[in-house]
């Protein structure tokens, strides 16, 4: 590979004191997406509190959920022949982003609807949150010097240290050979800070009826993780050739576009569905111009 110009640092360490930053940093995603959910519910005239009960329920279920689909689609790379008790070791990495959306999600969805909360209403004010919590938790990996791409020469190639290179190819191995890599870490979150703009630019013009601005989250999630995964290297189970999140990325960009284009309802009382949903829409539009 030719002569680096320029590089980005991996920090030499991962911890301040006893908290792991990986870990704090996953906890400020979280929180950041609770501050955005609850400033937009509130600009809809709801109760704030209501996205606190939510995420106190969504949180915990969401790394459950990320932690069980990291060992379940990468049992065979990292865990088959370890100690069983190596699938709890969160804090050295290994949260994977679509299952943790997916537990938190559905988990979301059920609480409210327990309490009698507008399940479309607060779908559309907390799933912009979502990429801004995967952005700022992205920048973990950073901390751990994991979730990095092929070599290399770019100025912001990322200077990996030799003893955080077992998980990807050994032709790779050699500092001098190879000392930089694609930050694809960085790329994900760049790529997630801009689909928060986009989904709130699309909500503020209505472009969506009530409870679909999910699709934009799905088929845009989908579409940048989709050219990521082509250029990490990082050992990954296989599906008939190809890595498995690039499967589920294109399942994401499907189900998108089903939810984007399934029919409202009957003939019978789509009138009033439309209607309903339209005059929401004009409200809730209104009301994030505040935000």
């Amino acid at each position: 590979m030719g002569g680096v110009i320029a590089a980005i640092p991996s920090p030499p360490f991962n911890q301040i004191w006893l908290f792991n930053i990986y870990g704090m940093l996953i906890a400020l995603g979280a929180g950041a997406a609770v501050w955005l959910s609850q400033k937009r519910w509130a600009a809809r005239g709801n109760d704030p509190e209501d996205i606190a009960v939510i995420a106190m329920w969504s949180i915990p279920a969401g790394v459950i959920g990320a932690r069980l689909y990291h060992v379940l689609t990468d049992w065979s790379t990292r865990f088959a022949g370890e100690p069983f008790l190596d699938i709890f070791r969160i804090r050295e990495g290994g949260l994977g982003i679509p299952g943790g959306m997916a537990a938190g999600i559905i988990t979301g969805l059920l609480v409210a609807r327990y309490r009698g909360i507008d399940v479309k209403a607060v779908l559309d004010a907390v799933v912009p949150g979502l990429p801004l919590a995967q952005a700022i938790g992205r920048v973990g990996n950073w901390f751990n010097q994991e979730v990095f791409g092929r070599p290399t020469n770019l100025p912001w190639g990322l200077e990996i240290d030799a003893d955080h290179r077992g998980s990807i190819p050994a032709e790779f191995a050699s500092v001098e050979e190879f000392p930089t890599f694609h930050p694809t870490f960085l790329y994900e979150g760049l790529w997630n800070i801009a689909l928060v703009g986009l989904m709130l630019w699309v909500d503020r013009k209505g472009v969506f009826t009530r409870g679909r601005l999910i699709t934009v989250y799905l088929i845009g999630y989908g579409i940048g993780r989709l050219w990521i995964e082509t250029v990490r290297i990082d050992a990954a189970t296989e599906i008939l050739g190809l890595r498995v999140n690039i499967w589920m990325s294109i399942s994401l960009i499907i189900g998108g576009l089903i939810v984007a284009l399934w029919p409202k309802g009957s003939s019978k009382t789509s009138g009033t569905d439309d209607a309903a949903d339209s005059s929401t829409d004009t409200s809730e539009t209104q009301a994030d111009s505040v935000a």
